[in-house]
């Protein structure tokens, strides 16, 4: 997280290294900001720059070369399709099966849960193809942030990425809290036994959580010291954690009774269930991090599909296997919304077996935190690369081949709010983040395939943003409409409408790139269908959550205007620059 310096004030690479330090070159090298009149020429060039950045696009050899070049050395390529495919499940399948499928089957769905974890999870999976042919076509450590800034341009990008970021802060310091939680409970504590209380403090926030600092930091060491080594461990352990899910699955048909399953089936009816799916989706969230391993994957068109669509697949089975094994064990009104599998085994007369379901829980939150924090560190380290972020926490260490400045930073960032901060406002700061994200990528991939400047013409280009906002326009108002009503009759106008403009898509525009390596099938109707079900799901989401997720993207914007839009300007000119002297050398 430092730079070394040296006495010699020169640019030469022979420079000798005295000292360790970070100085104002590191935050903010740019010309804009060398001094005070630079950067009030800067501000008062902020409208034209806006306008700069948010109709240029990067190109995928900026991405993949320039880019990358900026942390002057490269990752080390040590992952195959297996460890995808652990790192998929590891990322995903945490504590989220143990606490949402119970308030899902009580309040919603009941035995028909099972069939909301098939619709979410088929949702997922559109999710999942969009991402696939992304890290296929881009392999590089930004993730949705580099996709984005290709196709859909860097003032798009700043916004999703800023979100996503809070997001897994938010989601890494809950996790580890509840493994706090998780643990306290395996010794047979009340979950706040080992959190430090100080009274002086405003209350939810005197609980103080070092167990939390304490498997943060650990996880930050060994993700910080080698990709392959945090690989291994994340296999080994979520093995384990098959392991248990298999024994609960196994323990608890022992238990079965088919008369709750089949009695009351759907006794919330086709809303209930495609509510609790609104809900189970977020169960399903975590693999957009293992996109930004991209750079450390040695085949990538390879192991990309088969890791992160055969993860998703084993999710999906494991999940609609465990939520009808819970529906069979005890009466859907009897399923306990905070702890169902806890209290289901004590309803049997297998009380033990709590301790079974808070290990592999452990097991999972260490997995989901882990992956976490790689992909915290991938994603800053790829802003740094533009500058939106400071350029010091692009910096790959030499020797371990892992972003170790920005894994750091992030977990420090971590660190803090889980010291201090309670799950239950963890929780509800958790918002529409990921959501939000899932539906530009698949925009992204839809611009990707029928638009390529220069060779798309002008009518096809005016074809597609109408089709586009019609996509939009109908899939926006089918989630009003979910969430202000409950009938049925204006799905008569915003489904059709969202049909045909796909339909007219796919036959009035010609498709201007085809994948190189690997692509998603039935293009536009894949990435459409993942705009629609997103943000149907949004939907369901409360409205305090869009409040948050408004008050944190004016604070970025705060950010982007004063700081963050005057580097990535400087650094972009600075790279167009580079581009023109190298062709002119060419010539």
């Amino acid at each position: 997280m430092v730079k070394t310096s040296s006495s010699d004030n020169g640019g030469g690479n022979g420079l000798k290294k005295k000292k360790w330090r970070l100085t104002k070159e590191d935050f903010l090298p740019e010309e804009s900001f060398q001094n005070w009149g630079n950067y009030v020429t800067a501000l008062s060039n902020t409208r034209a720059r806006v306008m700069d950045r948010v109709l240029s696009r990067s190109l995928d050899e900026v991405e993949l070369h320039q880019m990358r070049a900026r942390s002057q050395h490269e990752m080390k390529k040590t992952l195959n399709w297996w460890d995808i495919i652990w790192f998929g499940i590891g990322a995903i399948m945490g504590a989220g099966i143990f606490v949402l499928t119970g308030e899902a089957m009580r309040n919603y769905a009941g035995p028909a849960v099972i069939i909301s974890y098939i619709i979410s999870g088929t949702s997922a999976l559109l999710s999942v193809l969009c991402y696939s042919e992304f890290t296929v076509e881009l392999p590089v450590a930004g993730g949705s942030f580099a996709y984005l800034r290709v196709e859909l341009g860097d003032f798009i990008a700043y916004i999703a990425a800023g979100n996503i970021l809070f997001e897994y802060v938010v989601g890494g310091a809950s996790v580890a809290r509840s493994w706090t939680s998780y643990f306290a409970t395996l010794c047979n504590h009340a979950p706040n036994s080992f959190r430090i209380h100080v009274p002086s403090l405003t209350e939810d926030y005197n609980y103080l959580d070092p167990i939390a600092v304490g498997i943060s930091i650990l996880v930050c060491v060994g993700a910080s010291l080698s990709i392959k080594g945090s690989s291994r461990f994340n296999s080994i352990t979520t093995i384990a954690h098959i392991f248990v899910l298999l024994f609960i699955i196994i323990a608890g048909l022992t238990k079965a009774n088919p008369k709750n399953f089949v009695e009351q089936f759907a006794p919330f009816g086709i809303r209930g269930i495609l509510k609790a799916s609104s809900i189970l989706f977020f169960a399903y969230v975590g693999f957009d991090g293992v996109a930004t391993l991209g750079e450390e994957i040695k085949n990538p068109h390879r192991d990309v599909p088969i890791g992160l669509i055969g993860s998703m697949a084993i999710i999906i089975g494991f999940y609609t296997t465990l939520s009808a094994t819970l529906a069979l064990m005890v009466p859907y009104n009897q399923v306990d919304p905070d702890a169902p599998f806890t209290v289901a085994f004590k309803a049997t007369g297998m009380n033990w077996a709590k301790y079974i379901v808070a290990f592999g829980a452990l097991k999972g939150m260490t997995t989901v935190l882990l992956a976490n924090i790689i992909a915290q560190g991938r994603y800053f380290t790829h802003i740094g690369r533009t500058h939106m972020a400071p350029p010091f926490l692009a910096a790959i260490n030499e020797k371990t081949g892992t972003p170790m400045n920005a894994t750091i930073v992030m977990t420090i960032l971590n660190s803090i709010v889980a010291l201090f901060t309670s799950l239950d406002v963890l929780a509800n700061l958790l918002s529409i983040a990921t959501l939000f994200l899932f539906s530009l990528v698949a925009l992204a991939l839809i611009v990707r395939r029928y638009y390529v400047a220069g060779q798309t013409t002008d009518s096809d280009r005016n074809k597609l943003i109408g089709f586009l906002i019609l996509i939009l326009a109908s899939s926006i108002a089918s989630a009003a409409y979910w969430a202000v009503s409950t009938g049925w009759i204006a799905y008569t106008i915003t489904v059709p409408v969202w049909f045909l403009s796909t339909m007219g898509l796919q036959l009035t525009v010609k498709e201007a790139r085809k994948p190189k390596l690997w692509g998603v099938p039935l293009i536009p109707w894949i990435p459409s269908a993942c705009i629609a079900i997103n943000l149907f799901i949004m939907g369901s989401v409360d409205g305090a959550s869009f409040v948050r997720f408004g008050i944190w993207t004016l604070l970025l914007l705060v950010y982007y205007f004063f700081i963050a839009l005057h580097a990535s300007y400087d650094a972009a000119k600075e790279i167009e620059k580079e581009a023109n002297e190298s062709a002119q050398a060419n010539i």
